[in-house]
């Protein structure tokens, strides 16, 4: 199976996704340690997911694979697969007393495994377990200790994992050690379905898809907290198929101060970033006018900086794109995180509750810190109330009307709380 993107307003054909399952349930027993921007219901999310593949499908004619049914289905049909299942999962597990005790338990997991569903393997690959044996107990019972080892809370946010070129996937490697797990589970999908790797990064560098802008001629690479200058420079030697790209600096929030920066304000270049149709991207002005892009040309193979730089917005309009600009709560609350699925058709957050989280959520922080978020929480309070007074809630925006811009909203109130929005959590495979 072929995998390749050129341009974000191309035609969606094909989507791969992960329904979140118990590994959400760990993560919102404290939200900010798995990466989750506040709590929210686990069973509201998973019916908003429900709903944005559902659109997918049904609206749009999209193909969404799902990850824990694809393996599962190969893992059923395939005993090689099974088998490389059973063991990733049992190498997954720790098992901690002494040797004779380990060696047991080892043993009993082996024995058993035939008796096991696919499903039992891949829920120790999501949950990473720690099991105790033989402490404190005469009998040799078992002790189960599951946040230790950071449950993959994070992995229905898709984009990260890859990022999908003309030329083919390259595997990514997260920053945070929270989802430095993911990319192998991924991984294992794109070899089941048997799409092909051109490249993987390696430490030192860190990349994640969501850094990833493909446009057309030209693409956006962003770095700063998620996306390290090994990881650009590893993801550039994987020769992408760009005429130029674009590596974009995550520019700090003007609003919080210098020396206290908060890097998941703006985490991801989709986070501010974003295109709506082959002739029009969305994003924060004030934030796109502080990124700044060191450009690169592609000769002879390999890409080499041209000297040249630009902010962001400049750099995007001198490329012919019009800017539809976000006010800084529409940024806080995900209104960049759009996904393209034709030229000029969008899914969107339905902005007006996911603000009103937002601005609670930003109002609980400011109390804590008041020096380092309370001009942002300001600020963000003006936005309600100009909004409100306009009755113009994203993405129900005039200048989309006046693009040609067709917007197709979702509520995502609940699924967003994990920090993104339906770009964050599809893995785009194939345009076109």
């Amino acid at each position: 199976m072929a995998a390749g993107v050129r341009a974000e307003w191309e035609r969606l054909r094909r989507v791969a996704v992960h329904r979140p399952g118990i590994e959400m349930f760990f993560g919102l027993l404290d939200p900010y340690a798995a990466l989750y921007e506040r709590a929210f219901s686990r069973y509201e999310a998973r019916r908003e997911h429900d709903a944005l593949t559902r659109t997918l499908r049904e609206e749009f004619g999209v193909r969404v694979l799902h990850l824990k049914e694809t393996v599962l289905d190969a893992a059923d049909r395939d005993p090689a697969i099974r088998r490389r299942l059973v063991d990733w999962a049992h190498e997954t597990v720790t098992i901690r007393g002494d040797r004779r005790e380990v060696a047991e338990a080892r043993r009993s997991m082996e024995q058993n495994a035939d008796a096991l569903d696919s499903l039992h393997f891949f829920t120790l690959l999501l949950l990473n377990p720690v099991l105790e044996v033989g402490r404190g107990h005469p009998h040799g019972g078992v002790d189960v200790h599951i946040l230790e080892r950071q449950p993959l809370a994070n992995l229905y946010f898709m984009r990260d994992q890859q990022a999908v070129t003309p030329c083919g996937l390259v595997v990514a490697r997260p920053a945070k050690r929270q989802r430095q797990r993911e990319p192998g589970i991924t991984r294992f999908l794109w070899e089941i379905l048997g799409i092909p790797i051109v490249g993987t990064a390696q430490e030192p560098g860190t990349f994640e898809g969501g850094d990833f802008m493909p446009m057309g001629e030209f693409a956006l690479v962003g770095t700063g907290d998620r996306t390290n200058r090994a990881g650009v420079c590893q993801f550039l030697g994987c020769a992408p198929g760009f005429d130029e790209i674009g590596i974009v600096h995550q520019p700090g929030h003007p609003l919080i101060p210098g020396d206290r920066p908060d890097p998941m304000v703006d985490m991801h270049l989709d986070t501010y970033f974003n295109v709506a149709g082959s002739g029009v991207v969305i994003g924060s002005e004030v934030l796109l006018r502080k990124a700044r892009v060191d450009i690169y040309g592609r000769a002879d193979g390999e890409y080499q900086p041209s000297g040249e730089t630009a902010s962001l917005y400049d750099y995007v309009r001198s490329k012919g794109f019009a800017v539809i600009d976000l006010s800084i709560l529409e940024q806080l609350s995900y209104a960049a995180n759009i996904l393209c699925v034709r030229d000029g058709s969008i899914l969107a957050v339905e902005g007006e509750r996911v603000m009103q989280t937002v601005l609670l959520n930003l109002k609980r922080k400011a109390a804590r810190d008041p020096q380092r978020y309370g001009r942002l929480l300001r600020h963000a309070e003006e936005d309600y109330r100009r909004i409100g007074n306009e009755g113009r809630f994203f993405p129900h925006r005039a200048e989309f009307s006046r693009h040609d811009i067709e917007v197709y909203p979702l509520h995502l109130e609940n699924l967003t709380g994990g920090y993104g929005g339906p770009h964050c959590m599809t893995c785009t495979l194939e345009r076109g």
